[in-house]
């Protein structure tokens, strides 16, 4: 990741706008384990989660790939390899799937044997879901240790919440 999102946390509703989901899923996956915020996880009523770039990122694919029919226990298993992964990785992979497993492919040639097994197989480039990510997450608000930062404040709830310091 690169440094600029380091330590910038995203609350759940800015979460779901990025990764086009609903808050039902996110807060579902989160207590499930699925995906949890990397940032600050929720301590008890009233208390935010705070997701991470990578989280948001991890997000978007999960709900490709649900999209795409991968059932949810081969999306675990998927999440917990993309976990494991040097981020510089991530931006250059590839996930395949045939609908039943996913499959990660680094070059244009593991691609191409992919394919030639004949299958119908769909593909999810992790850089470019990462790009939609980036431009979606630029007119968002974040925080760092608690201050509000970036999006666009010209909403009257914005204004609401600076003024009252939230």
């Amino acid at each position: 990741m690169e440094k600029e999102y380091e330590n910038i946390g995203y609350r759940g509703a800015t979460a779901c706008s990025a990764a086009g989901i609903t808050y039902r899923q996110l807060d579902y996956w989160a207590r499930t384990g699925l995906v949890e915020p990397s940032i600050r996880n929720a301590m008890g009523s009233g208390s935010q989660r705070l997701y991470g770039f990578g989280d948001i990122l991890v997000l978007k694919i999960v709900k490709r790939l649900l999209d795409a029919g991968v059932s949810l226990q081969n999306i675990r298993t998927a999440v917990a390899h993309l976990r494991g992964r040097g981020v510089t990785e991530l931006e250059r992979m590839t996930l395949m799937s045939d609908g039943a497993s996913i499959y990660e492919c680094s070059s244009p040639d593991e691609i191409i044997d992919l394919l030639a097994g004949g299958q119908g197989v769909f593909g999810i480039a992790v850089g470019k879901v990462w790009t939609e990510v980036e431009g979606s997450l630029a007119t968002l608000q974040g925080e760092i240790n608690g201050e509000v930062i970036g999006g666009e404040d010209n909403d009257e709830l914005a204004e609401r919440r600076k003024r009252k310091g939230a």
